[in-house]
């Protein structure tokens, strides 16, 4: 699945489903707005009421055949039937907040140091994350100068948006894919989702985002390190609490 219920209706975060298979501690649902996880994001987690009792989903398994199984917090529990799905908004929004701000980060390092490739990414729930870029023989302040026009990017409020392209078009544009080692799987006809932050990047991306920069807070640049001889880790945190 390309398309995910989260990247349609990225404001639902409460619905109705169906457990349309189930094993110990693990349930497959007939529709989930959950976001799995992946290219350096955690999925998302939600709570399952049913008719015995609430259950948490710490995790969702993507199978050979496609199929979401979404992992339970009690591994021998047995569910079946309707289910009420509650995703966890507050740890959505945090997620999508660093993965949109590393989306920018990104921007900057691509126009900073002449379209340098991130190499990998890892966005976490606690408010921290990092990106690796293929860069060499750098000068560290210069990274660690990219947190002023960053913050100004917050501050200004710029809008983010998604759109959709053809594959084939999308491997021919600079820039739009930014990745050395992965890039999202396209849809079913064909089609890379796009993520815009307007007029700053426009690239490949299947993970939550905010709608607008002003929704993350501040961001600071924490560490800056060597990780092998063309790597640059940069890691970075949020400064302040989550707009609700």
């Amino acid at each position: 699945m390309a398309v995910y219920l989260c990247h349609e209706q990225p404001d639902l975060l409460e619905h109705e489903s169906v457990i349309v298979e189930s094993r110990p501690g693990a349930v497959v649902l007939d529709r989930s707005a959950l976001h799995p996880g992946g290219g350096g994001q955690l999925g998302d987690q939600a709570e399952l009421s049913t008719v015995t009792g609430n259950l948490n989903v710490i995790s969702i398994e993507v199978g050979e055949d496609g199929r979401w199984w979404h992992l339970l917090d009690d591994s021998t529990a047995e569910v079946h039937g309707d289910v009420l799905v509650k995703i966890n908004g507050e740890r959505r929004r945090r997620i999508a907040a660093l993965h949109t701000m590393s989306h920018v980060l990104n921007a900057l390092v691509f126009e900073e140091f002449d379209g340098t490739l991130v190499t990998g990414a890892q966005i976490n729930d606690d408010g921290t994350g990092r990106m690796d870029f293929d860069l060499s023989e750098v000068d560290n302040d210069r990274l660690r100068a990219l947190a002023d026009p960053l913050n100004r990017i917050i501050s200004d409020g710029v809008s983010v948006a998604t759109d959709y392209v053809v594959a084939d078009e999308a491997a021919e544009a600079h820039g739009l894919v930014r990745s050395l080692s992965v890039a999202p799987p396209p849809t079913p006809d064909g089609r890379l989702r796009i993520v815009v932050v307007e007029g700053i990047d426009r690239q490949a991306c299947g993970g939550t985002h905010l709608t607008n920069t002003a929704q993350s807070p501040p961001l600071t640049i924490d560490k800056i390190e060597n990780k092998g001889r063309r790597n640059r880790r940069i890691r970075f945190s949020a400064a302040g609490p989550f707009p609700t």
